[in-house]
């Protein structure tokens, strides 16, 4: 079993909690209750993770190039996949999530596949939103996916802001 390296990081929209093994990201999630707080490491992949997400917050980045990997079933992979090809600034529907993988009669698995995104931002689950256009279900609460989506909008639409 890898070692896991953790560090945290106050972004605009609250605390993340970033871990890591050796080789990959395996985990970006908010930390709402600071009682599960654990001690930090230090490792570089946790520098370089933490470089990006910086630079994304401070609007300069809109892609990822550090490694992630997170354990999931074959189709939460494949879906987890497909997350990561929706553009920045943009949004697709969970049915249209469904389509792009092959079978629309798959949008509750696709759903809920999205939900069990444990490296959120990275592998942007954010950007599914409902068919009518609403925003539903984000683990780190509907504020904070308004807040990246917005965040996204403003710099593809060449709105520059600084975290």
């Amino acid at each position: 079993m890898e070692a896991t390296y953790l560090t945290y990081y106050q972004s605009p929209i609250g605390l993340l909690r970033i871990a890591a093994t050796e080789h990959f990201v395996q985990e970006v999630t908010f930390v709402d209750n600071e009682d599960d707080l654990q001690p930090p490491n230090d490792h570089p992949i946790l520098h370089t993770c933490l470089e990006e997400i910086i630079e994304y917050f401070n609007g300069h980045r809109r892609s990822f190039t550090i490694p992630v990997h997170q354990l999931g079933t074959e189709f939460q992979i494949k879906v987890w996949a497909h997350l990561m090809n929706i553009n920045f600034g943009k949004t697709i529907s969970y049915t249209e999530l469904a389509r792009r993988m092959g079978d629309v009669k798959t949008i509750r698995a696709a759903a809920s596949s999205n939900g069990k995104n444990k490296v959120c931002i990275i592998i942007p689950c954010h950007r599914v939103i409902g068919s009518n256009q609403s925003l539903v279900g984000y683990v780190g609460g509907l504020w904070r996916k308004k807040w990246l989506l917005d965040h996204e909008n403003k710099i593809a639409n060449g709105v520059q802001t600084l975290f």
